[in-house]
């Protein structure tokens, strides 16, 4: 298939219609065996290395890292479902060796959906989608502590429907973090743009404006670096957009634009790190970045409680409801 540069068609090999089931939202893990098939949603789903710590400071095993996502699912799934996965892979826990990966691994379940995307170089890599818990117990049974999904879905993955800001710390103290959030929140309802803020689960906070899909990647990343290249300008004693670790400036929050790249990625929504607590990218309200948050105050031992509570906070983004920018409406 010939393809120009910057147009990036996806296949999406789906399982009939009639052979999906909705998911249970709830899911019992052995925590007391190596490995088992459990049926789920009418399907068998192979786990193995259950009893394998995964932290070993905690004692937290990968069954109940699996049984976490189990819990989380009903949540999680909305935020993924139709995205290509990349994989990253920690098969001996959260203080191992990772290793990345983007082919789907064969063989593989039937039920494992697939989002064929031509690159620039002219392969045509299979991702796996996580569409419903059968396949996101397989995908995190793989040893995927966290869920790297593309931010464009396949029928389309040259268009996204929402860009972001990772605010990463490098040398900065966490305090600036929120301090720069805070900024560019403002900034962003200057320009109109909902926005929607959480923790990375690691050292920084994402910030996300879900948008109107029609804009391609280049032209996504293109606001984003326009706008963070402007607030940089603005504040340059707390952020910097400089991308190239050499030139940044020391104490400084990186706002990093360049995620919104083609083909990368950030960890989903209610993602577990390979934090040494565990920790969660969790939503957090505005009003709780002003009082002030910590990475290490969503983990995985008391996310579902928080859920429980308080619901998906970032619902709007997944379902569509209320307020997506419309690029039309953006002169930069």
């Amino acid at each position: 298939m010939a393809t120009r540069r910057g147009v990036h068609p996806a296949v999406h090999h789906p399982v009939p219609r009639e052979a999906r089931r909705r998911a249970p939202s709830a899911v019992t893990i052995p925590l007391n065996v190596d490995n088992a098939v459990l049926e789920v949603a009418g399907r068998e789903v192979k786990l193995t290395n259950l009893r394998k710590v995964f932290w070993p400071d905690l004692g937290v095993t990968k069954a109940e890292l699996l049984q976490y996502y189990a819990d989380v699912a009903p949540v999680l799934l909305p935020h993924v479902r139709d995205r290509a996965m990349v994989m990253r892979r920690y098969p001996n826990g959260a203080t191992g060796e990772a290793f990345f990966m983007k082919r789907a691994p064969a063989p593989r379940p039937a039920f494992i959906e697939i989002c064929e995307i031509e690159h620039d170089s002219g392969n045509v890599i299979g991702f796996p989608i996580v569409q419903d818990v059968p396949s996101l117990l397989w995908l995190v049974n793989l040893g995927c502590i966290d869920l790297n999904q593309w931010y464009a879905r396949c029928d389309d993955v040259d268009r996204p429907d929402y860009l972001h800001f990772d605010l990463d710390p490098g040398t900065a103290s966490f305090a600036q973090v929120l301090e720069t959030a805070l900024i560019v929140h403002e900034a962003l309802r200057g320009l109109g743009m909902p926005d929607y803020v959480k923790t990375t689960g690691s050292k920084g906070l994402h910030v996300y404006v879900p948008i109107v899909r029609g804009p391609t990647q280049k032209e996504v990343w293109t606001a984003a670096k326009t706008i963070a290249l402007e607030l940089a300008r603005r504040h340059p004693r707390l952020m910097t957009a400089e991308y190239k670790v050499a030139r940044r400036p020391a104490a400084r929050v990186l706002l990093d634009y360049n995620q919104n790249a083609w083909g990368r990625t950030l960890a989903s929504v209610y993602s577990v790190r390979p934090h040494p607590r565990a920790c969660v990218s969790t939503p957090v309200t505005w009003d709780e970045v002003t009082r002030g948050v910590a990475i290490e105050d969503f983990r995985i031992d008391n996310v579902r409680e928080r859920l429980t509570r308080l619901g998906d906070l970032w619902s709007p983004i997944a379902h569509d409801q209320g307020q997506r920018f419309d690029f039309a409406r953006l002169a930069l």
